[in-house]
């Protein structure tokens, strides 16, 4: 792929550079090592990865390789002169055999994501150098050192860079793969980084900050165009990645305002709160959106203030379910359980709540202390296990104060099975088309009623 001279271009167009051959990158996104459902079926497009190919293909030749979708990484890698690699704590293992066996070549690895992020010390065992938080924050420093040869250890910014320098991500990067068929057909999009809130259990303000940053609002209309002209129709499929899209509540009224004539489709993440107001809920069904996913967590408000999620409140769930279903907004609410606070009777109250504000996707998780976090520092003692293959939120972590392993375990499936039952998807579905929220159902009652009580140990 590199070329010797001046004149000449590498695959992706890029001039090399001055008669010196291009340094060679080979991007991966690994797999997981957990049995369960994370990387079965169609897995969504990795977007801050791209981001990194995106930016990294203009002084280097990027090689990008999913193993999600079936790219095989080669055994040889000796022809690479930077492997980098992405993680989560779910399929760090992964991405810590790959890095060996590139460190055992000679290669330069660098390591990023959330886990090594959270997890400095114990990555940089495994690769040359790592990043911590997000790339575009440091890359002119990290360009530099590796076109020099001269690899610090950590890179960490002294800041985060505003989200109005964030380019396009070159889409054809990943789609020219084979088996880019087994990618999601919603395209992932940014419109905000960043988080104020602070869960004691969430990774997100360390990786992102707390600061709320916002792209100007033109920038991402014309990248939604972007899409549509490149897939040749107007109802394109965006999954907006951001942890929170309503933060800051005149940007995103702004957004929606310029998105209604689009015709596209969306989905996001929203705290509930902004689901309170009937306009919000009007807006987002006027600019496209079927699919709304709201962090409900528990319906006990122990729970609740127990995780310091002082956006949720309790009484006013049913308006905001109201408010939503109003709109035709089909709605993914996530539910956790196993937390001190947690009793049998909270499977059923989330249960009742669920079946009679008729919750069209709900998913249930088990409390998962994540390495870094707050909480994980606070639990580390009663942690089970620190296999992190199993972080995947659906494996037993550790013995809540009030239930023990075995009642636990019974409920938390007990509750999935009912829910996903023939019997209650129908009640939960009545009256809505059957549509694609119908089929996602039926596939989680094939998936539930395979699980057993060992699996989640």
């Amino acid at each position: 792929m590199s070329v010797m001279a001046s004149t000449q271009t590498n695959v992706n167009g890029m001039p090399t550079n001055h008669g010196v051959p291009r340094k060679r990158w080979l991007i991966i996104q690994p797999k997981s090592n957990t049995p369960l459902m994370v990387d079965s079926g169609k897995v969504s497009m990795p977007l801050n990865l791209l981001m990194v190919a995106t930016i990294a293909q203009r002084s280097f030749d990027v090689d990008f390789i999913d193993e999600r979708i079936g790219d095989v990484v080669p055994q040889d890698l000796s022809a690479y002169d930077v492997v980098a690699i992405t993680a989560r704590t779910l399929n760090v293992n992964k991405a810590y055999v790959l890095a060996d066996r590139a460190l055992a070549q000679g290669r330069r690895v660098i390591l990023g994501g959330v886990h090594p992020t959270m997890m400095i010390d114990e990555a940089l065992q495994h690769c040359t150098s790592v990043v911590v938080g997000e790339i575009e924050s440091i890359w002119h420093e990290l360009e530099r050192d590796i076109q020099r040869d001269q690899l610090k250890r950590v890179y960490r910014a002294e800041r985060f860079e505003p989200m109005n320098h964030m380019v396009h991500p070159d889409f054809d990067i990943i789609t020219r793969s084979k088996h880019a068929s087994r990618y999601s057909n919603r395209l992932p999009i940014l419109a905000t980084k960043g988080c104020p809130v602070g869960c004691s259990f969430c990774c997100a303000p360390k990786v992102y900050g707390k600061v709320y940053r916002t792209r100007e609002v033109d920038y991402i209309i014309d990248e939604m165009k972007y899409h549509q002209q490149r897939n040749g129709r107007a109802d394109v499929h965006f999954s907006f990645m951001d942890d929170n899209i309503a933060f800051r509540p005149a940007f995103m009224e702004e957004l929606l305002n310029e998105m209604i004539h689009l015709g596209v489709r969306w989905n996001s993440n929203i705290s509930m709160n902004f689901l309170e107001k009937p306009h919000i809920p009007e807006l987002a069904r006027a600019s496209g959106c079927e699919l709304l996913s709201v962090g409900f967590e528990s319906v006990s408000p122990e729970t609740i203030k127990y995780v310091g999620k002082g956006s949720n409140r309790i009484h006013r769930y049913g308006m905001v379910v109201e408010n939503t279903h109003k709109q035709g907004i089909a709605l993914q609410g996530y539910f956790i359980f196993g937390f001190d606070t947690d009793t049998e009777q909270s499977f059923q109250d989330t249960y009742d709540f669920i079946m009679q504000n008729r919750i069209e996707f709900p998913v249930f998780t088990i409390a998962t202390p994540f390495p870094g976090t707050d909480w994980f520092e606070e639990m580390k003692h009663r942690v089970v296990h620190f296999n992190w293959d199993k972080y995947d939120t659906f494996h037993y972590m550790y013995q809540p104060a009030r239930l023990e392993q075995e009642r636990f375990l019974k409920n938390f499936l007990k509750i999935q099975r009912e829910v996903y039952s023939l019997k209650g998807i129908y009640q939960r579905m009545r009256g809505r088309s059957l549509d694609w929220v119908w089929g996602v159902n039926l596939a989680m009652h094939h998936f539930i009623y395979q699980l057993k009580p060992e699996m989640l140990i």
